[in-house]
């Protein structure tokens, strides 16, 4: 928040988007503010977000980062479709060769082992939400492009097998 020359209280979207994440109730708000904001809008918004309100609670409990991780994924928003997708059996049948069939199987592993499966899950809806939209994103960047399975997502366009990409430099 900044303040004008008289001393009021300047509100942008973001300080108001904080304010309300913080649980303030803004139905009387008086303050001016720099842009145009529909409050009853944001408000409807945040409301059916529930990871926004819930945050900045889990910022303030002594959790493990594990623990933290697996709050924060539970409160991702994604369709049902998406939650109860087989992700192994999805990308497995994008394989084509019994190379690739291989790799794939190595690299779930890895993702089993860490817990990783409801983010590729995600990965996937965000994938074909950006593609949906017509967003676009980067080649690949970084050692993600190290993980074939990602490259069957389409979350990095780099061919990791093409380049004999060892997947541990991502899953390290």
């Amino acid at each position: 928040m900044i303040k004008n020359k008289f001393g009021e209280q300047i509100y942008t979207q973001d300080d108001v988007c904080d304010l309300l994440m913080k649980g303030h109730d803004l139905s009387e708000f008086s303050g001016m503010f720099v842009e145009q904001i529909n409050l009853e809008e944001m408000a409807h918004v945040l409301e059916n977000v529930p990871a926004f309100v819930e945050y900045d609670k889990m910022c303030q409990e002594d959790l493990t980062k594990e623990a933290y991780d697996h709050r924060c994924q539970e409160t991702w928003f994604m369709p049902d479709q998406y939650k109860e997708l087989d992700i192994a059996a999805y990308v497995l049948e994008s394989c084509q060769t019994d190379a690739e069939l291989q790799r794939v199987g190595e690299e779930l592993l890895l993702f089993q082992e860490r817990n990783l499966f409801n983010l590729l899950r995600y990965l996937k809806y965000l994938v074909d939400v950006m593609t949906e939209n017509h967003v676009i994103w980067g080649v690949g960047r970084g050692s993600s492009v190290a993980s074939y399975v990602l490259y069957l997502l389409g979350v990095h366009r780099i061919n990791s097998m093409y380049y004999d990409l060892d997947p541990r430099e991502f899953l390290r």
